[in-house]
């Protein structure tokens, strides 16, 4: 009440005699009579045209001698004639002419026709009435409408519709119902805006030894980790309204609207201060000025002037903030980004495993789960995954269990889940053909394979040649056995052998080759170019930078910054490289053609085969013995140093530490550096590392 008693003084300023709005008012409702008094001319007369029609005395005469006429009204000079047949029955035309002769001889004509004739005196006070009348009562009706209009423009913000007026969406804490609590994986961007919500809750401790609220807080992240969720947990813990809109709503097809639109913004956050201001994808409008990045436009640069002059113009002792997203950050012009505008920096990345465990918690809460879940196993399987990404997961969790007939959702159903996300649903009326399914079987093995007789490879946790909706043919699925933030030379050398051991196999059974390794092949060339371009692992090029990573929270490409000679020399490199990895792919896959054989056989005949299944088989044709107590523990896939033949002993057999459930295998596909899930669908599913998940065979 206080806030609003505040505001009357400007408010009567605003609607005063001389006001703005006054003025504006007076001018609409001058136009209003204008409008309305061409229009009752013209209806009127339009009517008048319709209903009577003016004829010559003689025309009359004519009338009255040809019997037409029936009733005949003289009122002063005017008589007013009404035929005996109608043209239009709907429609009753009268019609009238001047008297131009003696009102007896007038008579007397009329008695001969058998007329009927009367005479009405003039009434001054009745058709005054009839014209104030016919005058006010349309024109009240169209004040009531335009005035209707106007309250509504006026609350839209003028008489362009509202397209200069805010676009925000005001709640209040009861609305978002968003608290810190509901927000996991992102501890440190959590704290980082703690601080500013106490702040806001105990403004005196920090003021008091000259302390001053962060004008804004820029949200940096990928797509998909909470940064707007972030936004309305601290509105819901500082129980101030919240201002929610987006960069893109301050641009409109009118020059100026964008500017009008931030100084309205700022102007009701400013009545309702304490609160906070959130612009999600700030990038729409923060767009550096230079011509690098697309700048130039008249309208965008308005409006981020604005948005500039706005930030510096307000006060942070009223509890002022403003917070904005982007994922764009190195495009946001630097006039945006200085201290005294957004003063932190808050990265909100995508969560590690800790992180992952506790949003799939979040998410679960309301989900009825069985004791086979083990949601560390499902966050360790689901490496890159961002928040939106694992809250669909257990979704589509919950919905497999009903379809299923179930009342609680199993680890299975997570591990489906998982891959219904990342490689999509069985493609069950997609039919291979023998020959088909024998290729595809085969290039699958070849990488699981290698993976296996390779030290620096994760281990294979599942094998399918079953079509996936995504375009994927079959893929293996590896399980990191822990989180990992950097890989090695040799683990990089490693994933190129991998990447292209499934092409080796197609050429060295089938004598040929096929389409199926295209993303095999664009995975690999993309680490092999990042070997040399960026991590300085080629002895030509050394410890040279050769590439800028732009747009590192979308598609993380990486553009040369080198001369065309460099760049030729640089492409030498790549294909000696990936030739290399290939050459030693086909040794490996030769050395052990028999074992390759054996697991194909069998994974055409099954389609999906677990990890356990391809190492007891491996095992059995290289005849080593099973390693005691296997059964109980879970395996982890034979490593070694070189390419040579694995026939050593039990000793570099080694088991995992942990127990398993025998039905909760499932999975991703062959190994990706530090892998993305936007890179799922294809061929082979590299990009998932996947966890230290349990054994399920699908069967046909």
């Amino acid at each position: 009440m206080d806030q609003n008693n505040n505001q009357n003084p400007k408010n009567n300023r605003n609607n005063g005699p001389g006001g703005p709005k006054n003025r504006q008012t007076l001018l609409m409702l001058l136009i209003c009579i204008l409008i309305s008094l061409a229009c009752m001319s013209f209806f009127g007369s339009m009517q008048k045209d319709l209903t009577s029609r003016e004829i010559s005395y003689n025309e009359f005469i004519s009338m009255v001698d040809k019997n037409e006429i029936s009733k005949v009204q003289l009122k002063s000079d005017t008589l007013t004639i009404i035929p005996k047949k109608q043209s239009n029955p709907n429609l009753e035309v009268t019609y009238y002419t001047t008297l131009m002769e003696d009102e007896t001889a007038l008579t007397e004509r009329l008695a001969k026709c058998d007329a009927e004739f009367s005479k009405k005196p003039p009434d001054p006070a009745s058709t005054i009435l009839y014209s104030i009348l016919s005058f006010i009562i349309p024109f009240v009706l169209l004040l009531l409408v335009l005035n209707f209009f106007m309250r509504r423009m006026n609350k839209g913000g003028g008489m362009m519709g509202g397209v200069g007026k805010s676009k925000a969406k005001a709640y209040v804490q009861k609305e978002t119902g968003v608290t810190f609590k509901d927000v996991a994986g992102q501890d440190e961007a959590k704290e980082s805006l703690q601080e500013v919500v106490d702040f806001l809750h105990n403004p005196g401790k920090y003021t008091a030894i000259g302390a001053k609220l962060p004008k804004g807080a820029l949200l940096v992240g990928p797509p998909g980790t909470g940064k707007t969720l972030l936004a309305k947990a601290v509105a819901g813990e500082a129980h101030v309204p919240f201002f929610s809109l987006s960069g893109s709503d301050f641009v409109e097809m009118f020059v100026g609207v964008g500017a009008s639109r931030v100084r309205d913004l700022f102007e009701e956050a400013k009545k309702n201060a304490p609160c906070i201001i959130f612009i999600d994808e700030v990038d729409a409008i923060g767009k550096s000025r230079d011509s690098r990045y697309g700048g130039g436009n008249d309208e965008r640069e308005q409006t981020l002037n604005q948005l500039l002059a706005e930030m510096d113009g307000f006060d942070t002792s009223k509890g002022l903030l403003i917070l904005a997203a982007t994922n764009r950050p190195e495009v946001l012009d630097p006039a945006l980004l200085r201290p005294g505008r957004f003063d932190r920096r808050v990265i909100v990345d995508r969560p590690d495993l800790k992180g992952r465990v506790d949003i799939l918690k979040v998410h679960a809460k309301n989900v009825a789960l069985d004791e086979t879940v083990d949601l560390d196993a499902i966050a360790l399987a689901t490496s890159g995954a961002v928040g939106s990404d694992l809250a669909n997961m257990i979704n589509e969790a919950a919905i497999l269990a009903v379809k299923k007939g179930r009342r609680a959702v199993s680890q299975k159903d997570l591990f489906e889940a998982v891959e219904v996300v990342l490689v999509g649903k069985e493609k069950k009326d997609r039919i291979l053909s023998k020959e088909e399914r024998k290729i595809v079987s085969y290039h699958e093995v070849g990488h699981a394979l290698v993976s296996a007789l390779q030290k620096h490879s994760e281990p294979v946790q599942k094998i399918t040649i079953v079509p996936r909706t995504m375009g994927a043919l079959g893929y293996v699925m590896h399980v990191p056995e822990e989180e990992k933030y950097l890989n090695t030379k040799k683990e990089l050398e490693a994933m190129l052998v991998g990447y292209l051991a499934g092409r080796a196999a197609e050429e060295l059974v089938f004598d040929t080759v096929t389409t199926g390794a295209s993303n095999d092949i664009e995975q690999a060339t993309k680490v092999a170019r990042a070997m040399i371009t960026q991590y300085g692992m080629s002895e030509r090029f050394g410890l040279m930078g050769l590439a800028d990573v732009q747009s590192q929270y979308l598609d993380g490409r990486a553009v040369l910054n080198c001369g065309d000679a460099t760049a030729t020399e640089i492409d030498h490199e790549v294909m000696e490289l990936l030739k290399k990895s290939y050459d030693e792919a086909k040794g490996l896959l030769a050395e052990n053609r028999e074992v390759m054989d054996k697991i194909a056989e069998f994974l055409i005949e099954k389609e999906t085969i677990t990890g356990k299944e391809f190492m007891k088989i491996f095992r059995e044709v290289k005849g080593i013995p099973e390693p005691e107590g296997e059964e109980n523990k879970e395996y982890r896939i034979l490593q070694r140093e070189s390419k040579e033949n694995v026939e050593t002993p039990d000793s570099e057999i080694t088991t995992n530490k942990e127990p398993v459930l025998p039905e909760l295998l499932e999975p991703a596909e062959e190994e990706q550096p530090e892998a993305s899930l936007d890179q799922a669908q294809e061929v082979r599913q590299e990009d998932i590392p996947n966890s230290e998940e349990k054994e399920t065979i699908t069967e046909d």
